[in-house]
């Protein structure tokens, strides 16, 4: 428990947990409200499914924008701008609400608004955690994030459905409009303490294929990306059926509330004893809680009265975030810094993102063969086949991840500023057959090096004349990308380069850089061969190449 509650001893982090605890509550109150409302408007469960999916829909279209933006600028200011933004779209569903002047459509517009604020929100939310606290309490803050959130489940939903039930669903709104403004003034205040880091420079479109390839080059990250995926669209039906459930049952919009508040209450208990899980399961906990959350989800579908449907969805809770908690601190854990926003971005979308699809999915079922027990089972049977694939993935257990690091004493001297690209680099040994095979083998680690901390291209040449003179080509967008994939190289990535400048005959490999010239410019070019030596050396990189010319790059 000592461990669990750590990070609430830092004072920044403890401002914005108390606030987002406020701010969640208010958020269960507008799902209450919005989803109830939607039913009363259209009796159909297709819209429900919609209004539903609409809160998170646009992480399908913005996750990827939203977090090469969260690496690219101040982190607290985009938070500011989301939080507003959530305000704004929550308050005009109040106002036109109170005047009797909503509709479905409108109502659905202005979910994917608050959407849209979300879909910018949370790359930049999850990305800050790391900066917040120390490493080794990143896994207790992201469970701290789970409690906050949680603690807003168990108290939002069934608050929600009393006020929706007693003053009616623009109260609701009003009172999630309010809620962002807890937020927003802890933002503000920490404006000292948050110290934005220099971003790199580059395009939007630059910076979301260098997040796109770090995921993809990532093997690691890139089955926690599938797992998320795969739980999402098969769980999601979980939730967004649940008010079709709740009248099939017999309840009303309070009954609605205590349900979700029952699997908000059951996922508080996860938050607190996701610790002992995870590690006693180790490797084998995420197919276990996703086992559990199938199980319940099968309950649920089957529960004849809504004590059994309570019960089920406290256990669906507590698994639910044994399942988050696990995969979302393995993937921060996981991101390097310069690339954090990017990496929870396509978290986001590779889960959040999916919610929806699973939820219009649910909807579309339900249009066709009923909605409530049917539905729920089906989809829940979706989960638990899920979980074959998922021991198959060998993703780590969380106490085993490793997290990029980077040796202090790396430090790089300011570069000459140069225009020019694609910038091409080769790396030449010359290689004696026993160590062909071997070379071969890490070759392969190097080509993901290369490839995730910025390379668009890569490959390994022989000569045609010696088989074993080998050639590596590797291609970045310009001179400033090179540069800045020098500094990506983490420490274990500077062991695989290190390894590869090992092979090779005579005096070991080496390497050359070869700008792309502009035939219409005049420009000095003897600013492109300022000498980056000591970004060589420092890194593990292969020795430049000096045999032409001394001062040559």
């Amino acid at each position: 428990m000592s461990q669990a509650v750590a990070p609430l001893k830092i004072n920044r982090f403890r401002a914005l947990w108390v606030a987002a605890i406020f701010s969640n509550v208010g958020s269960f109150l507008q799902a209450v409200a919005a989803s109830w409302l939607m039913l009363e408007l259209t009796d159909s469960a297709l819209w429900v499914g919609l209004m539903s999916a609409s809160a998170t829909l646009p992480l399908l279209v913005f996750s990827l924008p939203a977090g090469a933006i969260a690496d690219m600028f101040d982190r607290r200011k985009i938070l500011i701008v989301a939080q507003m933004t959530m305000g704004g779209s929550a308050a005009a569903m109040a106002i036109l609400t109170a005047a009797g002047l909503i509709t479905p459509g409108l109502l659905l517009g202005l979910g994917l608004l608050l959407g849209t604020g979300l879909a910018f929100n949370l790359p930049s939310w999850q990305a800050t955690v790391p900066d917040l606290v120390p490493r080794g309490l990143v896994a207790s803050a992201v469970a701290l994030n789970s409690a906050a959130f949680n603690v807003a489940r168990a108290i939002g939903p069934a608050l929600g459905g009393f006020i929706v039930a007693v003053a009616g669903a623009q109260v609701a709104f009003g009172v999630n409009a309010l809620s962002y403004l807890g937020v927003i003034v802890v933002l503000f205040v920490l404006a000292r303490v948050m110290e934005s880091p220099d971003r790199e420079q580059t395009s939007m479109r630059n910076a979301i294929a260098l997040g796109v390839r770090f995921a993809r080059f990532t093997p690691s990250f890139r089955k926690v990306m599938a797992v998320a995926a795969m739980f999402a669209l098969t769980s999601s039906v979980i939730q967004s059926v649940l008010p079709v459930r709740t009248a099939e049952l017999g309840g009303g919009a309070g009954a609605f509330g205590l349900l979700l508040g029952a699997m908000g209450a059951g996922a508080l208990v996860g938050a607190f004893t996701r610790e002992p899980v995870t590690t006693g399961l180790g490797r084998w906990s995420l197919p276990v809680t996703v086992t559990l959350v199938g199980l319940a989800g099968v309950g649920l579908g089957l529960a004849p009265s809504m004590t059994m449907a309570f019960s089920a969805l406290v256990v669906v809770g507590v698994a639910w975030v044994w399942t988050l908690a696990n995969l979302n601190a393995t993937a921060q854990l996981m991101s390097p810094e310069w690339v954090r926003g990017r990496a929870m971005g396509l978290y986001m979308l590779s889960f959040a993102g999916t919610l929806p699809l699973g939820a219009i999915m649910s909807g579309w079922i339900a249009e066709r063969i009923g909605a409530g027990g049917a539905e729920v089972v089906l989809s829940s049977v979706g989960i638990l086949l899920g979980v074959i694939v998922v021991p198959a993935l060998k993703i780590p257990a969380l106490s085993d991840v490793v997290t990029p690091e980077f040796t202090d004493e790396r430090v790089f001297m300011p570069h000459v500023d140069t225009e020019g690209g694609p910038v091409l680099m080769t790396a030449t040994w010359q290689i004696d057959r026993s160590d062909l095979e071997e070379f071969l083998e890490v070759m392969k680690e190097v080509r993901l090096v290369r490839l995730r901390t910025g390379a668009y291209r890569w490959r390994l040449y022989r000569d045609a004349g010696d088989p074993h003179r080998l050639t590596e080509v590797f291609l970045t967008r310009s001179w400033e990308d090179h540069l800045a994939q020098h500094r990506r190289i983490d420490d274990a990535s500077r062991d695989v380069l290190q390894r590869a400048r090992a092979f090779g005959q005579s005096d070991g490999p080496r390497t050359k850089h070869l700008v792309a010239v502009d035939m219409e410019s005049s420009e000095d070019w003897d600013a492109l061969i300022e000498s980056h030596t000591q970004y060589h050396e420092s890194d593990g990189s292969i020795p430049l190449d000096r045999s032409t010319d001394p001062d040559s790059v």
